[in-house]
């Protein structure tokens, strides 16, 4: 049972995330939490998160728009390292509000309603007409890749943001893809590298034993597999649909953000 709900959400969440840019690890994250302690359960979905990118290169890097990759993937990658540094300090902010959900405990905090304010505006601009029609054009670019990066370190939702701007863009759906792929590897090669510097900086071990292994190559082959059939789907998906899913995954997530269940 462990297999197939851990294989099952990652294949969806993969599909999902093809298109979007991001959801990937959000949705996987709180599943992988099932079965291994929080901070095993943060190093597996980076795992998968970072073997799916890879594939994701693979399959559709050839259609990333060059000139969008380093335009906004540049200052993405250098604020990354800003909020991060930056989270040190505000984690002592403390909790807004605090509340049972079920059998957990939901935590408001002052990074999580900012983050999904500005998600929830976001949406916004992807599901009502009269702001859909506005696009951000590539002047905002760098000013898209900073918070897009910032937030990434500050909070780890940086696809929600880039998704955000470069939907934006007025580009194609196979460039929005791609270039959300290549864009997305790069941060995520960024974020192993410091978490592995970290690691060997503090004499820490592997998080992930042997124990828990299979399960995580169960969720790297179903994220895999995701990647495939949103391959075989590109073709008929139109741009206004990827930017309706935008919109309703960055609502989604906006909502669970701001009121503390994620």
């Amino acid at each position: 049972m462990d297999f197939a709900i851990v294989s099952f959400a990652a294949l969806f969440a993969s599909a999902l995330a093809f298109f979007s840019g991001f959801g990937l690890g959000t949705l996987l994250l709180p599943v992988f939490a099932l079965f291994f302690p929080v901070e095993v359960a943060v190093a597996a979905t980076a795992v998968v998160h970072g073997a799916n990118n890879m594939l994701k290169i693979a399959v559709v890097g050839k259609h990333a728009d060059r000139d969008l990759v380093l335009r906004f993937g540049l200052p993405a990658i250098a604020a990354a390292l800003a909020g991060a540094a930056l989270l040190g300090y505000v984690a002592g902010f403390g909790e807004l509000a605090k509340y049972p959900v079920g059998a957990r405990t939901a935590i408001v905090t002052p990074v999580k309603l900012a983050m999904g304010i500005l998600m929830l505006v976001f949406a916004l601009f992807e599901l009502l007409p009269r702001f859909r029609a506005i696009e951000f054009g590539r002047k905002y670019l760098a000013l898209g890749g900073v918070l897009s990066g910032f937030f990434g370190g500050f909070s780890g939702h940086q696809g929600a943001l880039r998704s955000a701007f470069l939907v934006q863009t007025g580009i194609s759906t196979q460039a929005f893809v791609g270039t959300n792929a290549v864009i997305g590897f790069l941060v995520d090669a960024m974020r192993i590298a410091t978490y592995a510097a970290l690691f060997l900086l503090n004499g820490m071990k592997n998080p992930i034993g042997p124990e828990e292994r299979s399960l995580v190559l169960a969720g790297v082959l179903a994220a895999f597999a995701g990647v495939l059939v949103g391959k075989n789907l590109l073709p008929k998906i139109t741009m206004s649909a990827v930017r309706t899913l935008t919109g309703i995954l960055l609502l989604v997530i906006a909502l669970a953000l701001g009121s503390g269940i994620i």
